[in-house]
């Protein structure tokens, strides 16, 4: 039941930063970003591979530009951050 609460508090912080201009997104976008593989391989753990599988679908769709810019870091290029 707790990571029930954990997951939806998650879900709110997210929409709440995502209201944030850009500038003020980074901090708490980072935290977030850490903390959803956690969720998500508890939610493995707890319920099975199946809703994990969509969880980290439903975190790939969410964290995407995010995700590309750290992908194109890691492949030492020099993408743009928006302004």
């Amino acid at each position: 039941m707790t990571l029930l609460w954990f997951c939806v508090l998650w879900v709110f912080a997210s929409a709440g930063v995502a209201m944030l201009p850009m500038r003020q997104q980074y901090i708490p976008g980072i935290a977030l970003l850490l903390a959803a593989p956690v969720l998500i391989v508890l939610i493995g753990m707890k319920v099975g591979w199946f809703m994990a599988l969509l969880g980290v679908a439903a975190f790939v769709s969410m964290f995407r530009n995010p995700l590309r810019f750290i992908l194109a870091k890691l492949r030492g290029q020099n993408p743009q951050v928006p302004q």
